[in-house]
């Protein structure tokens, strides 16, 4: 990763600085970073769909029928970089890293199509590129306040008693407690008063393919004033996104960049959009990318020393799906 910042986030502190509404980019390596104020979203090939802001919905026309089918790698593939990760986990080299994997994916839809008719908090579709619908929180700023909702441990829903099985799984509250504190000291970087407001929060995810249930907990700040109205130096003290790389972060990077096999571009990078006062922003998880005329599923999950591989691969195509109902 470049130790050299990307003069755009000098560009996010400037707009936010000068109370000008923006929508920001930023992939997983902080490598790219896009900035478009109101008038540029229109020509950028950008469709929003945030709580607070949104893009102009074009007509479309639902399809009769909708075709959706993955092609996951084998569990002797995946096993490979899972037991990197875990070997590094053992030696002591990290206690949490994220490793994820590129799916090929078959539709009947356009990445238009995938951007209308799924459901989420945060839907982002750029150009013909890529599209997202993820269920994550990165940071929310309102009046100085800073808040984070990290989400760890998924679990389909229709396993009998799923929300117990979640909140009482070892693996599963051994990865959430770490995100917790990783992301509970990020904030403590730019904010004083940190405290845990809701801890293994369940939320349920609807989707074609299968239901899910997902832990989630909130952290708070008071933004410390050097940071006060500085989208862009706040983002580079927490990137990349705890919840998608591990703990301690620079270990757990290099670890990842090793295990897998793919370059993750935007997958788990943040997006998100200042309002001239307040910021709402998103992990960008849930990714679908268009690559050589083939769709791509980039998905994955935690894994800790106490992480078992049958699980590890289950939960890696279990978030393989779209949220249209």
């Amino acid at each position: 990763m470049n130790s050299k910042f990307h003069p755009n986030f000098d560009k996010m502190d400037e707009l936010s600085q000068q109370k000008v509404p923006f929508f920001f980019m930023i992939d997983f390596l902080m490598e790219n970073v896009d900035v478009f104020t109101e008038n540029e979203i229109d020509k950028s090939g950008l469709l929003v769909d945030f709580q607070g802001f949104k893009t102009e919905i074009k007509p479309y026309t639902i399809p009769e029928r909708i075709e959706f089918e993955s092609f996951p790698q084998t569990k002797e593939q995946y096993q490979e970089g899972f037991e990197f990760v875990q070997k590094n986990l053992r030696l002591g080299n990290s206690y949490l890293a994220n490793y994820t994997c590129k799916t090929e994916i078959k539709t009947n839809l356009t990445l238009e199509e995938i951007f209308y008719l799924s459901e989420s908090k945060y839907k982002v579709l750029y150009k013909d590129r890529f599209v997202f619908f993820s269920p994550e929180t990165f940071i929310e700023i309102t009046d100085n306040e800073v808040l984070t909702h990290p989400m760890k441990g998924t679990i389909d829903a229709s396993e009998e008693n799923a929300v117990e099985m979640l909140k009482s799984n070892i693996k599963e509250k051994a990865e959430h407690y770490t995100v917790v504190d990783l992301l509970r000291n990020d904030l403590s970087m730019i904010a004083d008063e940190v405290k845990l407001n809701e801890f293994q929060r369940i939320d349920f995810l609807k989707t074609k393919q299968k239901n899910l249930y997902a832990m989630s907990s909130e952290i708070s700040g008071k933004l410390k004033p050097k940071f006060r109205g500085k989208i862009g130096s706040i983002l580079k003290k927490l990137l990349p996104a705890g919840s998608i790389l591990g703990a301690p972060k620079p270990k757990t990077l290099e670890i990842i960049l090793e295990a897998e096999n793919y370059s993750r571009g935007y997958y788990t990078g943040v997006c998100g959009w200042f309002d001239g006062k307040n910021l709402d922003s998103c992990v960008m998880i849930r990714f679908i990318e268009k690559e050589n005329n083939k769709l791509y599923f980039k998905s994955g999950g935690g894994i800790t020393h106490l992480s078992n591989l049958a699980d590890e691969y289950k939960e890696m195509k279990n978030k393989i799906y779209v949220p249209i109902h």
